[in-house]
C-alpha cells in the first residue's frame, strides 16, 4: 500500500447536509469489525451516528482532493471525546489515522486536555489507540474505553 505522507491531508468542516455521506463512510469503515462480532447492521450504524452527530465538531479528512474519512472531536468538561475516526477501507493502512491523531495530540497538548475514545472490541482500532499511547480505562459489553493524558513536554 502507498503512504499518505506523500499527499497533503487537510481537514474540512462538515454540515448537516453531509450526514448521509458520513454515514456511508462510517458503515464502510466499520463493516469488517462489526461482521467479526456478528453486529453488522447498516441501519443501526446510521442511527448511532445520528445520535452523536455534531457538525460543528466534525471534519472530513481530505487526502489530496479526495474525502478519505472523517473524525469528530467533541469538547467536554473532562477533556475531548473522539466520538468518531473513520478512514475508508481503500485508504486504511497508509498512516492517515496516525497523522490525524498527531494533529489532535498537538492541539490537546498545547491546551493540556486529555482525549477520550471508545473502540469496538475485536476491532483493529484497539491496537491503534494503544500504539498511540492511550491507556485503557474500562470496558462494556461491546466497547473498550481509553484515555490519553496531555503530554507535559510541550514544545513551541
Amino acid at each position: 500500500m502507498g503512504n499518505a505522507s506523500s499527499e497533503i491531508l487537510t481537514f474540512v468542516p462538515v454540515s448537516n447536509g453531509n450526514f448521509e455521506e458520513l454515514a456511508s463512510i462510517r458503515i464502510a469503515a466499520m463493516k469488517e469489525s462489526l461482521e467479526r462480532v456478528g453486529r453488522f447492521d447498516p441501519e443501526r450504524a446510521k442511527v448511532r451516528l445520528r445520535n452523536s452527530f455534531f457538525p460543528e465538531h466534525t471534519r472530513f479528512i481530505i487526502l489530496g482532493t479526495v474525502r478519505a474519512g472523517f473524525y469528530a472531536l467533541r469538547p467536554s468538561v473532562e477533556g475531548w471525546h473522539l466520538d468518531h475516526l473513520y478512514v475508508l477501507p481503500q485508504f486504511q493502512g497508509q498512516g492517515i489515522g496516525t497523522t490525524v491523531m498527531k494533529e489532535i495530540f498537538c492541539d490537546a497538548d498545547r491546551q493540556r486536555v486529555s482525549i477520550f475514545v471508545g473502540a469496538l472490541k475485536e476491532s483493529a482500532s484497539n491496537r491503534f489507540y494503544l500504539r498511540l499511547g492511550f491507556s485503557k480505562t474500562g470496558e462494556r459489553e461491546w466497547d473498550i474505553y481509553y484515555r490519553r493524558v496531555a503530554s507535559e513536554a510541550i514544545e513551541g
